[in-house]
Order: structure tokens, then C-alpha cells, then sequence
């Protein structure tokens, strides 16, 4: 799913993908925001594919104990979905509740028996490391997943400059990974990172509904990675 760069449209209420196909590739499905998310999957049948998320509490989502698989692999069941988010905290046994690990990697190989991709995903809402740092935990996370998300928050010019770099060099050592900083001095990474290389872009419908800190509205941020990307491949008509 992630060969070329997938803006997927961030929403936990999937009655919202017909106003997301003019703009997205995917919708990101956070089923942890959710009202009924299961039933909400059974039926669905949009046009999009669904990156389907349940996003734990202690990393930013709304999802408490280690029910939450059971909802995700019951989800990677739909024919629809094509890709799940797993924390690379999970995956690597660094949570303290020792359960999660070994639901974490069940998850990700009911995921790939299913034939969908993982998503493994690490957030930092306090601070961007420096690039090196980055690069490493791109790496990690992309060794652990079939992606490798990493979202981090920038406070100043600084770290969204160290998200591009380690975007870059990650890339370029053959791992595929999604970036982004959360905040406003990051919010342009948003927009810019696929340029350096990141996969995956995420975006509300419309900017009230934003699920992360700094986040474009959907139409916004379609146009903007467009018209970089077009430009930066030397495309006259991205202006």
C-alpha cells in the first residue's frame, strides 16, 4: 500500500469517507475515538482503503489495556483494511505491562497472514531528539512494521529542520517510513516531508476535527504536498 505516498484522511467516524474521496488515498480509521468502531467497520463499503488505528492512552489515543487487539484484529479481518498502526513500543517490550508485547506481535502477524501492511508507530508530544536520534528510532520502527511512523513535537525551527534530515537519511538507507512534527513550529513538515520521502500523510477532513496538534485540513494538505512534489520533480503546473 505504501510503494508511493498515501494521504490518508484521519476520522473516527467512517461516514465521512465520501467527503474525503476527492482528496485522500486512504482513510485512517481511529477507532479508539470511535462511537462503535466494529460496527462501524462491518459496514462499511467505501471506495477508500482503511489504515485502522486504536491508538493506547499512553501514547496520546484513548485506548485503555490490552482489549484494544482484540478489536484491531478483529478489524484487519475486513476486507477493507489494508494497513494497522502498532505501537513500537509494544513491539519492542518496553511498556511495563509485559502483556502488551505479546499481544502486539500477534496483532502483526494475524496483520500480515491477512495480507495487511503494519504501521509501527512511535510519538514523542514533548520534544523532537536530535537527528541522529531520529534516524535511529526510524529505523527501529521500520525494522518492527512494514512503515515506520515517527510524529514529534517541534518547538522551534530546529527540530522540524532534524525530522527532514532524519527523513531523508532513514530513506535513503532503504527503510520506508512516515514523518511528521506535531505543533505549530513543525506544521510545515507535514506538507514537506514527502518530499524527503515520507509515506504517509495524515489529515482531518476539516481542521476542527483534528486529531493531532498542527494538523492541515484534508483539501489543504493535498494540495500542498501536490504542488511541492510537482515542483521539486520540476513539474511546471505545480504552482
Amino acid at each position: 500500500m505504501f510503494e508511493e505516498f498515501v494521504l490518508a484522511a484521519s476520522t473516527a467516524d467512517l461516514g465521512e469517507e465520501p467527503a474525503a474521496r476527492a482528496h485522500a488515498d486512504a482513510v485512517e480509521f481511529r477507532m479508539d475515538l470511535a462511537n462503535s468502531p466494529l460496527d462501524q467497520l462491518a459496514s462499511y463499503d467505501g471506495a477508500l482503503p482503511l489504515l485502522v488505528t486504536n491508538r493506547a492512552s499512553w501514547e496520546g489515543g484513548e485506548a485503555d489495556g490490552t482489549a484494544r487487539y482484540d478489536a484491531l484484529s478483529t478489524a484487519v479481518d475486513h476486507d477493507a483494511v489494508a494497513a494497522v498502526d502498532v505501537e513500537l513500543a509494544a513491539l519492542r517490550g518496553t511498556r511495563p505491562d509485559d502483556a502488551e508485547e505479546s499481544h502486539a506481535v500477534a496483532l502483526r502477524e494475524t496483520a500480515r497472514e491477512a495480507g495487511v501492511d503494519v504501521v509501527a508507530s512511535v510519538h514523542d508530544f514533548e520534544s523532537t531528539p536530535e537527528p541522529a536520534a531520529l534516524v535511529d528510532l526510524l529505523a527501529d520502527a521500520a525494522s518492527e512494521g512494514d512503515v515506520g511512523k515517527l510524529a514529534t513535537t517541534a518547538t522551534a525551527p530546529a527540530d522540524a529542520l532534524a525530522m527532514l534530515e532524519a527523513t531523508h537519511e532513514a530513506t535513503a538507507a532503504g527503510h520506508r517510513v512516515a514523518t511528521m512534527c506535531m505543533g505549530e513550529a513543525g506544521r510545515h513538515t507535514r506538507a514537506v516531508a514527502p518530499v524527503y520521502g515520507s509515506k504517509i500523510g495524515y489529515a482531518p477532513v476539516e481542521a476542527a476535527d483534528a486529531t493531532a496538534p498542527g494538523q492541515y485540513s484534508l483539501a489543504t494538505l493535498r494540495r500542498l504536498v501536490d504542488d511541492l512534489r510537482a515542483s521539486e520533480a520540476g513539474d511546471p503546473s505545480g504552482d
